[in-house]
């Protein structure tokens, strides 16, 4: 027998080392139903952890971990990625964000609808520095930024402005947004035109980002709108993502296959153009949307002042009346208070029953009048029940749909919030994939895993593949559900039994662990 040459020996020898270890691993995942955010089906398996990274995935009986959790055959997934939230404020004081662990998700991208951190360098430092339970990703806000510049101002930029507007952006890019956000429905934004978005959006494409819209108009001119922002993506060669994608108002029922349809074409035509979704017949935003946004100009006081002037007051009220008749509404219950800090027991009432309470006729007159006092108060969070099931159904089944809860970090207990701060994720498990089939079960988390982080750009998330950051949920695909509805929606989903984030547990057998193990995930074009 030839013996082995000293070299060789060596070799065999550091090969061997390094063998075994790699058979040791933080965490070991055992006996879970992988379904690896590809869209694949899912297989039985084992998921190794090391250094808040995974190194391996499989069959792996020999390896040696510091903590085991047998899965018990129960779906293991990448962490989920909320592509649209609006987390600046609560997360400084909640940085658990329960709401967010208890729903399966690990990332969220905040920065939605034109409103983001004015200084996203001191954001990202915060959310390192406090140490959140979740990831966090943002846009640079549209809103945020004109105000900087022109505070609330009804009309078109300078080109002075538009360049310190530019600048503004360009800047929130090199501190790591992974792109530009607009609130075209909302003030200052709704005063700005297509080629001012435009010439913004082009700032962000310099540094690889995305354009995310929430478009001019989601209800009769929702049609317009979304070409307005597809024809933004085209102009400033930027991909595009149409935020919580939708058509609102009775009149426009039935149409999410013309918008839909829109959005497809322009893929066809090789447009990246995508959008995202929460599972629920009803927004929430501001009251102040149900007036003319004219009105709205300057600011609070410029509002108080329009609305103590019997004149201006008659305009404002014939225009809210205007908008009802084409959203073919006959008065305004579909719209119900979230939170009204003049006075809380208006919440969960619809201004309809807030109107009957103030002894006023019932009528829609009347319940604009009703509006109008609320807005001299400092106006409220909404609730409005304006969309088809039918068609929210139908918008589900694209396949280039994404999941945003278009939620906070809410103060469990505070106000009546929209549900789908709690429940947004489980709801698509439990209500869509298992109950009624909309789509499979294996679709679902693509959507709210590889195809986001593919979206976004978040680097090594939305996977489970060796070397991707370990951020994991297991979860019952039996049992997962929402269980926040809008009569009680302080609700925690269920269903989840771990949830992992950069390799460490954040929830342990249905329960929050205190872990705040998330971090700062920035944009493409981060210098500094």
């Amino acid at each position: 027998m030839k013996t082995m040459q000293p070299v060789r020996i060596l070799f065999f020898l550091l090969f061997s080392i390094s063998a075994n270890a790699q058979l040791n691993c933080d965490l070991l995942i055992k006996n879970g139903k992988i379904i690896d955010g590809t869209g694949n089906s899912w297989f039985y398996g084992d998921i190794a952890v090391k250094d808040g990274k995974i190194i391996a995935v499989g069959k792996l009986p020999d390896l040696q971990a510091k903590q085991i959790i047998d899965a018990k055959h129960q779906v293991v997934a990448p962490g989920f990625i909320d592509v649209h939230g609006h987390i600046e404020g609560g997360i400084m004081d909640r940085p658990s964000a329960d709401n967010y662990i208890f729903d399966g998700v690990t990332t969220v991208v905040t920065g939605n609808c034109g409103s983001s951190a004015s200084n996203l360098a001191k954001f990202f430092q915060q959310i390192e520095s406090m140490h959140t339970s979740i990831n966090v990703a943002s846009l640079v806000g549209h809103n945020t930024v004109r105000e900087q510049v022109m505070k609330r101002d009804n009309r078109l930029a300078t080109a002075d402005e538009q360049l310190a507007m530019d600048n503004l952006v360009e800047k929130a890019m090199k501190e790591g947004a992974v792109g530009l956000s607009t609130g075209l429905i909302y003030i200052p934004g709704t005063f700005a035109n297509t080629a001012e978005v435009v010439s913004l959006a082009k700032a962000a494409a310099k540094y690889n980002g995305l354009y995310a819209s929430h478009i001019r108009n989601e209800e009769n001119g929702v049609v317009d709108a979304i070409n307005e922002a597809i024809q933004v993506g085209k102009e400033a060669n930027i991909p595009v993502q149409i935020s919580h994608f939708k058509v609102s108002g009775r009149a426009s029922w039935g149409k999410s296959n013309i918008t839909l349809g829109i959005v497809k074409a322009a893929r066809n035509e090789g447009w990246d153009v995508t959008i995202d979704q929460y599972p629920y017949t009803a927004s929430s935003t501001n009251l102040g949307v149900r007036l003319p946004d004219w009105a709205l100009a300057g600011g609070q006081d410029s509002l108080v002042a329009r609305l103590r002037t019997p004149a201006i007051r008659a305009e404002i009220k014939k225009g809210m009346l205007e908008q009802l008749a084409k959203y073919k509404y006959k008065n305004y219950s579909y719209a119900v208070v979230a939170s009204f800090s003049a006075d809380s027991s208006y919440n969960g009432k619809s201004i309809t029953e807030i109107n009957k309470r103030l002894g006023r006729k019932s009528k829609a007159a009347w319940e604009a009048e009703t509006i109008m006092d609320m807005m001299e108060k400092g106006g409220a969070q909404m609730v409005y029940h304006g969309m088809s099931e039918d068609d929210v159904k139908y918008i589900m089944q694209y396949p280039f749909s994404m999941v945003g809860a278009d939620a906070g970090v809410p103060t469990p207990g505070k106000g009546m919030p929209h549900p789908r701060g709690y429940g947004t994720n489980a709801r698509i498990l439990g209500r869509y994939v298992r109950e009624l089939q909309v789509i499979p079960l294996e679709e679902a988390i693509r959507r709210m895993t590889s195809l986001a982080a593919q979206k976004f750009q978040l680097q090594n998330r939305g996977l489970l593949k060796p070397g991707m950051a370990a951020d994991i949920v297991i979860f019952d695909p039996g049992t997962v559900n929402d269980k926040a509805t809008f009569e009680q929606p302080h609700q925690y989903a269920v269903g989840f039994s771990y949830v992992i984030v950069n390799g460490a547990i954040t929830m342990q057998e249905g329960q929050h662990t205190g872990v705040r193990n998330g971090q700062p995930l920035y944009g493409p074009g981060k210098t500094n």
